[in-house]
């Protein structure tokens, strides 16, 4: 063996014995956990629980040898900012930190602790990273999805519904990912559909502005990722019902509240993911050498309560290819 690989073995071995010892020892590393979601929310219990069941099956248990300090700030911008400060201020070992909002909060207030993120969808627009392959910083973790998907949505929406010629995108033009799942919408091939955009950060806007759309005929929804929205999943599912417009969602959840139909990740698998990140930086990697990753698998969800309500039928392929189907 060479002498150079000789001392990358023993620096290996060192690492892990110095963190088993430490465990040993009786040494509790700090977790910090900055969701976007309020604290009585099931899809935020549902996402924590799964990060913790992760860090648990590598040996890390709160309480014991792991602190899981969690902040919950409800998409709200002032409680974003003064969480990041608490939490900060408390020097955590790493944080999980949920959605770009807060990613951007911790990285303005400090640059040196780790981050592993989640919710993200496009870390080197928003200048979290410098690579996917090679993050560079403090930061790395699991994008939601890559900008292609939203074209999908768009033909998911003329596959359901024919009828539709006009579609009203509805996303957030405040954040560099709004635009961008925007802009992969336009330009997808052309599929006969008058695109116009609804912006989302105001519930009595989105109101206004999809009773408007809705006065002419043939129109259809898409709605992307955007953190009011995350935050307010029955605001547009409830209008989409009201005014009998079909829509497309980008998550399960809008489904299981209501909505048509959805393709997108599985939510719960990014934070099972970055309780694998955050293990490898409690041993001592750094996020800068930990690329950032995308979702492998999509899910096709579809409510045929919601279709039979907008006087769709749903072709029995289409039902043959959804994960989940709800009657």
């Amino acid at each position: 063996m060479r002498r150079r690989d000789f001392i990358t073995v023993l620096g290996g071995a060192a690492a892990w014995l110095f963190d088993a010892r430490a465990q040993q020892a009786g040494v509790v590393r700090v977790v910090g956990v900055l969701m976007n979601l309020a604290a009585d929310d099931r899809r935020g219990q549902a996402e924590i629980a799964a990060f913790q069941q992760a860090m648990q099956q590598l040996g890390w248990t709160d309480g014991h040898n792991m602190r899981l300090d969690i902040r919950w700030t409800a998409g709200d911008a002032e409680r974003i900012r003064g969480n990041v400060a608490e939490l900060v201020a408390l020097s955590p070992d790493v944080i999980l930190a949920a959605t770009s909002s807060i990613v951007a909060a911790l990285q303005q207030t400090n640059t040196t602790v780790p981050i592993v993120f989640v919710g993200v969808i496009d870390p080197v627009g928003a200048g979290f990273v410098e690579s996917l392959a090679r993050p560079g910083g403090n930061a790395t973790g699991f994008i939601v999805f890559e900008y292609a998907i939203a074209a999908k949505w768009l033909e998911l929406l003329k596959e359901i519904a024919p009828q539709v010629t006009r579609a009203a995108v509805l996303r957030d033009p405040t954040f560099a990912a709004g635009i961008g799942q925007f802009a992969a919408i336009q330009s997808a091939g052309p599929m006969g559909v008058e695109l116009s955009a609804i912006g989302m950060h105001d519930a009595a806007a989105i109101e206004r502005d999809i009773a408007a759309f809705a006065r002419n005929s043939n129109g259809g929804l898409v709605v992307t990722a955007g953190p009011f929205l995350t935050n307010h999943p029955d605001v547009i599912v409830a209008l989409a019902a009201q005014h009998k417009l079909p829509t497309v969602y980008p998550f399960g959840y809008y489904v299981s509240a209501g909505g048509l139909v959805s393709y997108g990740p599985d939510p719960l698998s990014p934070f099972n993911s970055a309780a694998g990140y955050a293990h490898r930086i409690l041993r001592g990697e750094k996020p800068a050498d930990l690329p950032v990753q995308a979702p492998t698998k999509y899910q096709l969800a579809i409510n045929l309560k919601a279709a039979k309500a907008l006087g769709l039928t749903i072709s029995p392929s289409l039902l043959a290819r959804a994960d989940e189907v709800i009657e």
